[in-house]
């Protein structure tokens, strides 16, 4: 049901059968109270994501339904915390119910029982039960509110119970105090019932009874109260009390008037319609208010959609609509108009269905470029949205729209109204509308130059403050983009500037665009920095060369020297801009300095306490790293200054390598993935490079490791770096220009792999990449790469990835059943992955949930059999050193389960899985103590041979009755009794030592 929360409307066409279902199950006299309640829970689990509204309607509510339902309802203890569900939805139920249209006094029959005693009338046992359940603290007190306001609104009811029951309620309120628990819970259940009853009552029942009513609230003083919830029900009955008192009135609303106009212009002749049209084009000017030109708007929607609006008059309407599109008219401190534009939307979207493409033709350029703009700039969302649904209504019907499809794909409906969360204040709207200038200055810089920005300039020094302010920023940010554009432009364009002073304004205005990215919004950062960093490339190859196709030396020194300083700037956008502009440098700047610029790249990319959050810093540096071996070229023998050579190629490989491995996470979440994708991008390219000019370079070891943490990574939890890694992995593998060097296993890679499939394979998609992906446990080269991802993946949160994962790896696992010696392989990697990344929770949580899936599954059954088998006794060493003095709640439970699942193998270390799970049974957190119960009682139902028959009763009555949140020392000494029943030495506590040295002694471990 979770995955309906946001569009639960899609269960609708299904509701109704899961409800027939479940009821089945609840009506069948045969059913045990148990699958009665979870049908219940899981009616109620479903109730939860559509809503009850949607779901009430669908109940059955015949007669023959009210006294099985009031039955079941007798039967239930208020009291009972694990019921609560059904409780709930019964009540829901008979709120349906009881609205069917027969007096209730019919079904009384005779009031005197067989027995001789008087039974209660069905009216009185219906109240009885709202009364009961709307003082209770769970969630059956909601629904009893909505069964008061369907039951005391009846005619038979109203009439006879409607004021003992508000009497009751006042009385309930008078009597509770809300500074006590118990007295919030009834204070709130009366307040919902209230506001329930006069939401849905008439208001000629309820106004005798709303000054009664409000007067008692008010002497509840509600405001005072701590408790939001209490204050919030408040003041929702007061709101309706309110509505109580006041005669409901029609408002004038104008839209009645504008299709008034339209149904009468209807039976007007031509002549006499058209002067109707003309008298609204009147409503269009700056001399009305906003009102009328609301109105007009509205008016000429409703004349353009019953088609009397005539093509003749298309040319007079469309300017003032395109004027209602931006109407705006600033009154004090604020602006109004935002109701005149979502009605200009209207009229586009009227006009849409009521003209032929042929007429609108003229003025579709006009017409679609002021619904772009207002679908993204408006600073209203309704409007945003009104315009995009327009928009979208001219797409499909005209089918004349410039770009239509791809507009709409880029700003649909939902697209424009998530701005709602940037939006905050109108200073943020015109920096953000700022923003988007500079984004759109490269794709137009002549428009912007000449046509934008000399409007701009006299606005930037206009009367209005606001439209000053909006104006410097615009002029800010589009000069921005012009000058590195316009550096690039000039540079490329062979301008006669070389030796001009002018190039070290460009060269310090490209420094300083990379200095002070920290300052730019982060949507135009990226932006600004490629920009700079093409402007840069641009001009050295230019202006910085000489006729011998060298570098100054003078230049080239500062240049290099001064970027690879900054690249251990303490703001991070420093290091990645540089990064990436010492990755622009061309090759005779990098000449005789490679190993400077290499060097210095290197050091980004390592990890210390002061940057360790600096994840887009390393990933820039190892792109660098790429583009800089690109542009140097390799020479096996060469120089490590100038090329990629034999003396700095493992260095090389070494750096990019350590990216793999980069898992910083922080409060933005897995930013070490940005580093790991770079490093695998990286990785290919060198790789690449390499074996196109010299293979030999490739050594086989580093393309081992290469091969492994691909795999690695493709065997991971989150989608986008798996299906990077597994494209990096099959280009490389299928790579024939020529074929890269020394893969592990190649044969069988391409067998698993086809060729054909290289572009095919849905990487994204686990169903698809973990079949695959699990099929290199096989090769033994992969075996601990792959294992360690799956650990990542089988013992993850994400059911999708969870289950096609744990699924793969359990077929795996039936396929080496029958081969001992692929087992024992098996396991010695496994040993070695927990052993390796023993505390390193990234890995050990999840991996400590697999091995309790491993365990569960049978995997390691062969050896079950053999007394003291090696595996399962290291593999407990591991697990009880990995939990050691941890208080990771998800650790401590995995690890629960991978001990009861230990009890299977036989020998000496049976005893210390139960020495082990009795420690945890008096843990210090009492959700730990429950948790080893309860699965220690669910191990010995599986393997029951682990005990003594004779004490095995006691054992289960023990573990199943005895409160194990309770405090400790009533819990150790059930404990105890379980330690002796099994015969396993009673854990003792062991004194904490205090130290203290003499007086007036020189203590290095400064005793108090």
């Amino acid at each position: 049901m979770d995955k309906y929360q946001e569009q639960p409307h899609l269960l609708d066409r299904h509701l109704e059968g899961m409800m027939n279902s479940l009821l089945e199950i609840v009506r069948d006299s045969g059913s045990p109270p148990p699958l009665v309640h979870l049908a219940f829970k899981f009616l109620y689990i479903i109730t939860k994501v559509r809503g009850y509204k949607r779901f009430l309607p669908l109940f059955p509510h015949e007669v023959r339904d009210l006294q099985p339902v009031l039955d079941m309802l007798a039967k239930q203890n208020p009291k009972d915390t694990e019921t609560w569900e059904t409780r709930y939805m019964l009540l829901l139920w008979l709120s349906m119910i009881c609205l069917i249209p027969f007096d209730l006094a019919r079904f009384d029959g005779n009031l005197v029982s067989v027995e001789g005693q008087a039974r209660q009338p069905t009216m009185d046992r219906i109240l009885d039960i709202a009364k009961c359940y709307l003082v209770v603290s769970d969630k059956a007190r909601d629904a009893a509110a909505v069964l008061v306001s369907k039951f005391i609104v009846r005619p038979d009811v109203r009439q006879s119970r409607m004021a003992d029951f508000l009497d009751w309620v006042l009385s309930m309120l008078s009597k509770s105090s809300s500074q006590t628990m118990e007295g919030t819970v009834i204070v709130n259940g009366m307040l919902q019932a209230l506001a329930q009853l006069f939401k849905h009552g008439k208001r000629e029942d309820c106004l005798p009874y709303a000054a009664t009513v409000l007067e008692c609230l008010d002497n509840c003083k509600l405001s005072e109260s701590n408790q939001m919830v209490l204050r919030k029900l408040g003041m929702k009955l007061v709101q309706r009390l309110g509505l109580t008192f006041v005669k409901p009135k029609v408002a004038k609303w104008r839209w009645s008037a504008a299709k008034g106009i339209g149904r009468i212009t209807g039976r007007l002749p031509k002549e006499l319609a058209d002067d109707v049209i003309g008298s609204l084009l009147d409503c269009f000017s700056f001399q009305e208010t906003d009102n009328a030109w609301h109105g007009g708007c509205l008016a000429l929607a409703e004349l353009g959609r019953r088609g009397l609006l005539l093509p003749s008059r298309i040319s007079d309407v469309v300017p003032v609509m395109l004027k209602a599109l931006t109407y705006d008219e600033k009154r004090g401190a604020c602006s109004v108009g935002s109701n005149v534009r979502d009605a200009a939307c209207y009229v586009c979207w009227a006009f849409a269905r009521a003209y032929e493409p042929a007429e609108l033709i003229p003025f579709i350029n006009h017409i679609s470029s002021a619904l772009v703009i207002a679908a993204v700039f408006d600073r209203d969302v309704n409007c945003r949205r009104a315009a995009s649904a327009a928009f979208q209504e001219n797409v499909g019907r005209q089918g004349t729209f410039p770009h239509g499809i791809d507009i709409l794909t880029a700003a649909d409906y939902f697209a424009v109204g998530n701005r709602v969360n940037c939006y905050l204040t109108i200073s943020v709207i015109r920096e953000l509308a700022t923003k988007a200038l500079h984004n759109i200055t490269p794709q137009a810089p002549e428009y912007m130059a000449n046509v934008v920005l000399p409007r701009l300039l006299p606005l930037s020094v206009g009367s209005d403050l606001h439209t000053r302010h909006g104006a410097i920023l615009a002029c800010a940010e589009i000069t921005h983009a012009l000058f590195c554009t316009l550096i690039e432009k000039l540079s490329l364009s062979k301008m006669p500037f070389r030796g001009d002073p002018i190039i070290g304004g460009w060269q310090w205005l490209i420094n300083d665009s990379l200095r002070h990215l920290t300052l730019v919004s982060s949507a135009a950062r990226q932006h600004i920095k490629e920009s700079a960093v093409s402007a840069l490339a641009a001009l050295c190859n230019e202006f910085y060369i000489n006729e011998r196709g060298e570098a100054d030396p003078a230049l080239q020194d500062e240049l290099v020297t001064q970027y690879v300083s900054e690249l251990q700037n303490s703001e991070e956008m420093i290091r990645c801009g540089f990064s990436r502009a010492l990755g622009a440098l061309p090759r005779f700047l990098l000449k005789g300095r490679l190993q400077q610029v290499l060097e210095g790249l290197k050091k980004v990319t390592v990890i210390s306490p002061e940057d360790v959050s600096f994840a887009e810093a390393r990933r820039d540096a190892l792109i660098a790293i790429a583009k800089v071996c690109q542009t140097a070229g390799v020479k096996g023998d060469g120089s490590q200054q100038e090329y990629v050579c034999r003396e700095n190629v493992d260095q090389i490989y070494a750096t990019l390598l350590t990216g793999v491995t980069d898992y910083t996470t922080d409060s933005r979440g897995d930013v070490g993935g940005w580093v790991r994708e770079a490093a695998m991008t990286s990785l290919m390219e060198v790789t690449l490079l390499l074996v196109q000019k010299e293979a030999e370079l490739i050594h086989a070891n580093i393309c081992k490791q290469i091969m492994c943490w691909l795999a690695q990574q493709s065997a991971e939890k989150i989608d986008k770096f798996r299906a990077h890694a597994g494209s990096v992995f099959l280009t490389l593998l299928h790579f024939d220009h020529p074929p890269v060097p020394h893969i592990p296993h190649r044969e069988e890679l391409e067998r698993i792999f086809p060729r054909w499939e290289k572009d095919t394979l849905n990487w994204n998609a686990a169903s698809e990449a973990f079949p695959r992906i699990t099929q290199l446990l096989g090769l033994p080269a992969y075996q601990y790469h792959v294992l360690l991802g799956l650990s990542v993946s089988v013992g993850g949160l994400t059911e999708t990835t969870l289950r096609y994962s744990a699924q793969s790896l359990f077929d795996y696992m039936k396929k080496i059943q029958s081969d001992p010696s692929a087992l024992e392989g098996f396991c010695e990697t496994l040993l070695r992955v927990f052993e390796d990344n023993l505390r390193n929770d990234r890995v050990s949580v999840p991996l400590l949930t697999m091995l309790d899936q491993l365990l569960a599954n049978g995997c390691f059954d062969m050896f079950t059999e053999q007394e003291n088998h090696p595996f399962p006794v290291k593999l407990f060493t591991l697990c009880k050193e990995e939990i050691k003095r941890s208080k990771d709640i998800r650790k401590l439970r995995s690890s629960i389960g991978v001990f009861c699942g230990l009890i299977q193998f036989q020998g000496d270390m049976r005893e210390k899985v139960f020495f082990q799970l009795f420690l945890l049974l008096c843990h210090p957190f009492p959700i730990i103590r429950k948790t080893t119960a309860s699965q220690v009682y669910e191990m010995l139902l599986t393997y029951s041979d682990v005990v003594d028959a004779a004490v095995m009763e006691q054992v289960m009555a023990i573990l199943s009755d005895t409160n194990w949140e309770a405090e400790l020392p009533v819990v150790r000494e059930r404990r105890n009794c379980l330690c002796d029943l099994l015969k396993v030495p009673r854990p003792q506590l062991v004194a904490k030592v205090r130290w203290e040295c003499a007086p007036g002694v020189l203590c290095s471990w400064r005793c108090p």
